[in-house]
């Protein structure tokens, strides 16, 4: 009989394998693998595209996997497409690698009122789960990412985690370089001591809130098309991705 393995085992054991340099603009990222008809590659690209350009991705750079293609156990059987994608837990693994002690705590669901993010109405925290909470969130059909972009209110995904508050300039230093990479998913960032959007923190850490990494594929969903994501799936080079505008609607 093997133990039960909790999410944040296997968070916390991709989050040091992460090497990206956001300055650099090179190195490893975490991915979510996404696995699609073929047939719906035009739409889902454009659905992608529709999910960076209003602010609800990690990152625009993904990767094309074509039907017969492996990356890593993950073999793209004949008439599907496979889409690799930034996962938000890349940040929590960067902020490591420069030194800052991170704790990933949840992920969750957050409302969003004129733009503005509000509250989590939904946590699922990474301790308490086998599975990655965004995975059980989207599954119960929670976003309303299509009314999100549509009127700049809905739910979105996002998640949470905790840092020390002594080291704040040098974390706001850490994402100001992320967001000039491309990874502008930051929601929030909390005051030490502070609640953030509704949730409390530890003592003396500052919470920082960052867009789900499958915020995208829950607009996909919405939009009724047959999707199959697996959450922190692979190490990725960031430098064999490119931007969703670069990428042909026909790959």
């Amino acid at each position: 009989m093997t133990d039960t393995m909790f999410i944040i085992s296997r968070i916390e054991s991709m989050m040091y394998e992460v090497t990206f340099d956001p300055v650099q603009r090179k190195g490893k990222i975490i991915a979510n693998i996404s696995i699609i008809n073929e047939a719906d590659i035009q739409k889902v690209l454009d659905l992608i595209r529709q999910a960076v350009h209003s602010g609800l991705s990690v990152s625009p750079y993904i990767k094309i996997i074509q039907p017969d293609e492996k990356i890593g156990d993950i073999k793209i059987e004949k008439g599907k497409i496979g889409i690799a994608t930034a996962c938000s837990i890349t940040i929590d693994g960067v902020l490591l690698k420069s030194g800052i002690p991170v704790k990933p705590k949840f992920g969750g669901v957050v409302e969003i009122h004129d733009g503005s993010p509000l509250r989590f109405t939904d946590i699922l925290t990474y301790d308490s789960t086998t599975i990655d909470p965004l995975d059980v969130l989207m599954s119960q059909e929670l976003t309303s990412l299509t009314e999100m972009i549509n009127t700049g209110s809905g739910k979105i995904l996002a998640n949470l985690r905790e840092v020390p508050m002594a080291a704040r300039d040098r974390i706001e230093q850490i994402l100001d370089s992320l967001v000039e990479a491309g990874f502008s998913c930051i929601l929030e960032v909390g005051e030490p001591n502070s609640d953030i959007l509704g949730v409390q923190v530890g003592r003396d850490k500052i919470g920082i809130a960052v867009i789900g990494g499958t915020n995208p594929m829950a607009l996909i969903q919405e939009h009724g098309i047959d999707i199959n994501t697996q959450e922190l799936s692979i190490l990725f080079d960031i430098e064999e991705m490119a931007h969703i505008d670069e990428i042909r609607s026909n790959p």
